[in-house]
């Protein structure tokens, strides 16, 4: 009896989980939205408080201070750029642009670096 060797591993994280880069990229792009929609009340009304007086915005401040606050609002943040970017690949995608297979990919893995810089830049401006 023998074994096919050598044998191949899916290392790359799209591999294990068995989708392509592109499908990662939408589906995050979904969640992103719907994080979008839930946290939007959040945003209005911390608007709000910044704008109603002086005091209303030093006591958003300091309820901003606090680390779970700073966690939740850089997930917020993050998902608003993670939505704008990849609303720009979709964007450029319907005016007829990278819709082969390669430059699909191409996109949605630029998509996912662009985000991961622009989440880090978010936590040091958060942070």
């Amino acid at each position: 009896m023998t074994k096919q060797r050598p044998v191949f591993l899916p290392l790359a994280p799209a591999d294990v989980m068995g989708m392509p880069v592109m499908a990662i990229t939408s589906i995050l792009h979904r969640i992103s939205g719907i994080v979008l929609f839930l946290g939007l009340p959040a945003l209005l009304y911390m608007l709000q408080k910044s704008l109603a007086s002086e005091a209303s915005f030093a006591e958003l401040k300091d309820c901003l201070a606090a680390g779970w606050a700073k966690l939740a609002f850089w997930l917020l943040l993050s998902a608003v750029a993670f939505h704008v970017i990849a609303g720009v690949r979709h964007l450029i995608m319907d005016l007829g642009h990278l819709e082969t297979k390669e430059g699909g990919h191409k996109a949605a893995s630029t998509v996912l670096v662009l985000f991961v810089i622009a989440a880090a830049l978010l936590g040091v401006f958060v942070w």
